[in-house]
């Protein structure tokens, strides 16, 4: 189907910069439904230390990817291209403008220009990978990857274990170095993508930071992460605000301690996120306060 008057705005930016109450603003003026671009609010069981939007918030918009998966499937940027683009053309049967939000990078990136054609990898490979990385630590990853997959060491994150072990199974599956399946060029999206970037200044960001990390305290994360503890070693649980806190329920560090480890490893993230962010020059950068002119921008665009 040609969608070629229809068009999704996308809010992006870090973590705590307030992305939810905007995009549901823009949302009640388009009159259109919202899909979540996050990591890891999609998984049902997390929901405290997501913060995953509140029933009311929920109620307010409809929400799309948010508690849709269980952490016990496997979901990826292949998985999220595949459910957004559907739920997209759903969702312009009814509505002329669709708003995603959401502060996974490679999320958004999968929806707007498509993803490489990596053959799918056979689950054993993969297991072997991550047993031998458990066991054997980041050096050796670096050092096989280094090895059997020298054009990806060069040029490739190998500071990044998710990302080398990824190379890793690829080359041992396919013969082939990961880059060889990368396409350099971009999917055409039948329908337009307006891209907002939301910005704080970095004091007020990790004071929002701060003050959502006690806030998830009070609100009951330790109790929400003792339910998951069976769980621990899924990769879903390998997330700020849950890593910490199993740390602690394992004895390793204090209560204290892991508090001050979230609240600086979402620093971190945050920066991250908004390194990613920045090379993206088709992004309109506002603050979330600036929420008429942000709908100004995305009417007239």
């Amino acid at each position: 189907m040609s969608s070629g008057n229809k068009k999704v705005i996308i809010i992006a930016g870090p973590t705590a910069v307030g992305k939810t109450a905007v995009a549901i603003e823009v949302a009640k003026h388009f009159n259109t439904e919202i899909i979540s671009a996050d990591s890891r609010q999609c998984f049902k069981e997390l929901a405290i230390g997501v913060a995953r939007p509140s029933d009311s918030e929920l109620e307010t918009v409809p929400h799309h990817f948010i508690a849709s998966h269980s952490i016990q499937e496997e979901v990826n940027a292949v998985t999220f291209e595949q459910y957004a683009l559907q739920k997209v053309y759903e969702l312009f049967e009814k509505h002329d403008t669709v708003v995603m939000v959401g502060g996974t990078g490679l999320y958004i990136k999968a929806f707007c220009e498509g993803l490489d054609d990596i053959p799918a990898i056979d689950p054993a490979v993969r297991e072997k990978v991550i047993k031998q990385y458990e066991e054997n630590g980041v050096q050796w990853l670096q050092e096989e990857v280094k090895q059997k997959d020298p054009a990806f060491y060069k040029a490739g994150e190998i500071q990044n274990p998710q990302r080398m072990m990824r190379a890793l199974e690829v080359v041992e599956a396919t013969g082939q170095s990961v880059l060889y399946y990368r396409k350099g060029e971009k999917a055409k999206r039948d329908f337009a993508i307006i891209k907002i970037g939301l910005e704080l200044p970095k004091e007020q960001l990790h004071h929002r930071i701060h003050t959502r990390a006690d806030q998830m305290i009070g609100a009951g994360l330790v109790n929400e992460v003792k339910d998951l503890l069976p769980f621990k070693n899924l990769n879903a649980l390998q997330t700020v605000g849950y890593a910490e806190i199993i740390d602690y329920l394992d004895g390793n560090i204090s209560l204290e301690n892991a508090v001050e480890q979230i609240k600086t490893h979402t620093r971190q993230y945050a920066k991250r996120q908004m390194t990613w962010f920045r090379k993206d020059k088709e992004i309109k950068w506002f603050t979330p306060l600036q929420v008429k002119e942000i709908i100004e921008w995305a009417d007239n665009n």
